[in-house]
């Protein structure tokens, strides 16, 4: 196969697995969605939906949020890890919001990048998925399946983020990173893979990871 007929495997493949994709954090806007994220880090989709309910029903806006202490934040966030660091960073993005941008989220990646606890992931996917932004956000499982599928070397993610933008298509790229997200899980987790119900890796991918 060529690198271009691999690329359409893998498009053609995943949209037959996956023809609709949800968005795995549970949000109502780009605010809770922002936070939603941030939670994320180092923490389950699943996980954190359990622990936004109980801090949107405090604190849905970045209003509301200002109002609660760091302290407060943290003790209804602490079952997602990391605890100390998101706390301050979703007060201390809040605050920003509400002195710099009206209380919305912002439209572009240098104002989102720049907001507390926010990186170029995060700010890809409140782009993508809040605002329908193209944009490739590459999390652990992308980065595992674009080195598996050998369309890229896996030196950093960033790297597999510039490989996988210059060989999907742009207007695939919202729906097909959450659709690489969910075959990942699936299919092609770090542990327990079964490279025989990998269907993709074990047509395209490298020999090495093979064996």
């Amino acid at each position: 196969m060529t690198k271009q007929e691999k690329v359409q495997f893998v498009i053609n493949t995943l949209e037959k697995l996956y023809p609709e994709v949800p968005i795995p954090l549970d949000h109502i806007d780009p605010y809770t969605l922002l936070i939603a994220v941030l939670l994320s880090a180092q923490s389950t989709d699943k996980g954190v939906n359990k622990i936004t309910p109980l801090l949107f029903a405090k604190a849905d806006n970045p209003y509301d949020m200002v109002k609660l202490t760091v302290d407060e934040i943290r003790e209804i966030i602490k079952p997602a890890g990391l605890s100390p660091m998101k706390s301050k960073g979703i007060y201390g993005l809040s605050k920003i919001l509400i002195e710099k941008h009206g209380g919305k989220v912002p439209k572009n990646f240098k104002d989102l990048e720049e907001l507390p606890s926010v990186g170029h992931k995060t700010a890809s996917v409140v782009m993508s998925q809040a605002f329908g932004v193209p944009a490739f956000p590459v999390d652990t499982h992308i980065h595992r399946l674009m080195y598996r599928w050998n369309l890229t070397n896996g030196k950093n993610v960033a790297q597999t983020e510039k490989d996988a933008k210059r060989l999907f298509p742009k207007e695939l790229w919202n729906k097909l990173h959450l659709q690489i997200i969910f075959y990942g899980r699936e299919y092609s987790p770090a542990r327990g893979w079964n490279v025989e119900k990998d269907i993709i890796t074990k047509t395209i991918g490298r020999k090495s990871v093979l064996k």
